[in-house]
C-alpha cells in the first residue's frame, strides 16, 4: 500500500528538483534523500513511478533547465547535451537493411563502415 499517491510524490519531487543548483549529479538519489522519512518508507516501485513522471514533467514544464533524452535520462540543459536525431525515413531504412543483407553484416556494422568511408573521403 502506497503512503501517498504517485502524483503527489511526483509533485514533491519536482519541487525539490527545482531547488537544486544547476549541474547537481545523481538527481534521483538526492531527491529521495530530501524526501526524508517519506522517501525511506515508500516502496521502490512507487518512487520509480513517481520519478518517471517527474522527469517528463520537468522536461515539459522547464525546457530551459532540463532535457529528457531518448533513453529517458533527465539532464541539465546547459548547452552541452544535444538530442540525437534518430528519425530515418522508411525508404532509407529498407535500403539500409537490404544493403546490410547483401554485404552479410549487421546494420550497425554497415553504418560504421559508411561513416569511416565518409571521413576518409572528407580528408582527401
Amino acid at each position: 500500500m502506497a503512503l501517498i499517491s504517485k502524483g503527489r510524490m511526483s509533485k514533491m519531487m519536482l519541487d525539490i528538483l527545482l531547488q537544486f543548483p544547476s549541474g547537481t549529479k545523481n538527481l534521483k538519489v538526492n531527491i529521495t534523500l530530501r524526501l526524508g522519512l517519506l522517501g525511506q518508507m515508500s516502496a521502490t516501485r512507487d518512487i520509480n513511478a513517481a520519478w518517471d513522471e517527474t522527469k517528463s514533467r520537468a522536461a515539459k514544464l522547464y525546457p530551459d533547465r532540463f532535457v529528457l533524452d531518448k533513453r529517458k535520462v533527465l539532464q541539465w540543459n546547459d548547452g552541452s547535451v544535444s538530442v540525437l536525431d534518430e528519425k530515418i525515413s522508411s525508404t532509407n531504412f529498407k535500403r539500409l537493411n537490404e544493403l546490410a543483407e547483401t554485404e552479410n553484416c549487421s546494420v550497425d556494422a554497415l553504418v560504421t563502415k559508411l561513416i569511416s568511408h565518409y571521413k576518409r573521403q572528407k580528408k582527401k
